[in-house]
C-alpha cells in the first residue's frame, strides 16, 4: 500500500466517522498494523494528504497517529524528507532483544502468580493451537501474526501489571514484528520455540514464577544466540558471493 500515491478503496471512515472519539486511536491502530505486517514497506515516506483522503478522516488525527508511531520507533523522521516507515538494523533487533530477556522473564513470574485457571487454560490451548502451522512447515518462521493470538502478548497482559504490559505489548511487540520483517529468521527456530513455550506454559501452570521467569529468559536468549548465528552466517557469506561476481564478471 504506497503512501505516496492515490489511496486506495479501503477507508477507516465508515467504522469511525471523523470526528468520533477514539478515531486517532483506529487510525493509528490501522497504520500500525499496515507497517508490521509489509503492506506499508519500510523505508517508504507517510503522506499525510494520502493518509487522510484513504482513511477519510482530517490531517489532525493523520499528524497525531505519526507521532505516535515516531514515538513507538515504527516511523522516523527525517530532515527534508518528511516522516518514513523505520528500517531497524540487526543491532537494534539485538538490543530489543536484550531488554526482552529481562522484562518478559519478569511478566512470566508474575503470570505464574496472577493469571486465573481460566486464562492458564487458554494460554495453553493458545500454544497447542500452534502445532499445526509448527507441523506444517516445521523448518519454517513462528511469527504468530495475529496479536491475540501472540503466546507473549498473553504473558505480558496475564503478568498483572498495567505498566508491563504496556510496555511490552504497546512499545515492544510492534518494533519486533518490524525487525522480524526485515531479518532472516533462522530455519527450524521456530519448532525449538514453540517447545519452549510449551515448557514456559507448563511452569506457569504449575504456579511456579521462578522457573517460568528462568525458562522464559532462556528462550529470549535462545532467539538472540540464533539470530546473530543467522546474521553472522550471512555476513561471511556476502565476500563469497561478492568474488564469485567477479570472476563470472571477468
Amino acid at each position: 500500500m504506497a503512501m505516496t500515491g492515490e489511496p486506495d478503496t479501503a477507508e477507516l471512515s465508515d467504522a469511525v466517522p471523523a470526528g468520533r472519539p477514539g478515531i486517532g486511536d483506529k487510525l493509528y491502530d490501522a497504520l500500525t498494523s499496515a507497517i508490521v505486517t509489509g503492506e506499508i514497506a519500510p523505508g517508504e515516506k507517510l503522506s499525510e494528504p494520502v493518509i487522510a483522503r484513504r482513511y477519510g478522516v482530517s490531517r489532525a488525527p493523520v499528524r497525531e497517529a505519526i507521532r505516535r508511531l515516531q514515538e513507538r520507533g515504527l516511523v522516523s523522521y527525517v530532515t527534508n524528507q518528511g516522516a518514513r516507515v523505520a528500517q531497524p538494523s540487526a543491532d537494534e533487533f539485538l538490543a530489543l532483544l536484550d531488554v526482552r530477556e529481562a522484562t518478559e522473564g519478569m511478566a512470566a513470574r508474575l503470570a505464574a502468580e496472577s493469571m486465573s485457571d481460566a486464562e492458564i487454560a487458554a494460554l495453553e490451548a493458545l500454544v497447542q493451537g500452534h502445532r499445526g502451522e509448527i507441523e506444517r512447515n516445521p523448518t519454517g518462521a513462528y511469527l504468530q501474526d495475529e496479536p491475540e493470538a501472540d503466546f507473549h502478548r498473553r504473558i505480558a497482559k496475564g503478568s498483572g501489571n498495567p505498566i508491563l504490559a504496556e510496555l511490552l505489548c504497546e512499545q515492544f511487540y510492534p518494533r519486533l514484528r518490524l525487525c522480524r520483517r526485515l531479518h532472516s529468521t533462522v530455519p527450524g527456530r521456530g519448532r525449538e520455540a514453540w517447545h519452549e513455550h510449551i515448557r514456559i506454559t507448563e511452569a506457569i501452570s504449575h504456579r511456579d514464577g521462578e522457573l517460568a521467569e528462568i525458562l522464559m529468559r532462556r528462550h529470549i536468549r535462545a532467539a538472540r544466540t540464533a539470530l546473530q548465528a543467522a546474521l553472522a552466517s550471512a555476513e561471511s557469506a556476502r565476500p563469497m558471493a561478492r568474488r564469485r561476481g567477479g570472476r563470472s564478471a571477468g
